[in-house]
């Protein structure tokens, strides 16, 4: 939490900064945020398709998966469920 809240104070001084000097027409310096808000978005956007990429496999998990589904089906088939196709 300190982090983010240190970030976001000296990204708001620079936007401060930026607004006090002349270095950047004054009608781009209060886009800024909004660049900075659809930067992160962006950004996050690309961390959730890397971590789809990279999501792992646990073929000991879809056994254990696969075994929990056969039990619910045969508790449902003792109560008078149908469960459908084997």
């Amino acid at each position: 939490m300190t982090n983010i809240m240190t970030l976001l104070v000296a990204i708001t001084a620079m936007w401060i900064s930026l607004l006090q000097t002349a270095m950047i027409p004054r009608s781009y310096t209060w886009l800024l945020p909004l660049y900075l808000i659809v930067s992160l978005g962006c950004y996050g956007l690309l961390m959730v398709g890397i971590g789809l990429m990279q999501f792992p496999t646990c073929p000991h998990e879809a056994l254990l998966l696969q075994q929990d589904v056969i039990e619910a089906k045969e508790f449902l088939k003792h109560k008078g469920v149908d469960v459908g196709f084997d």
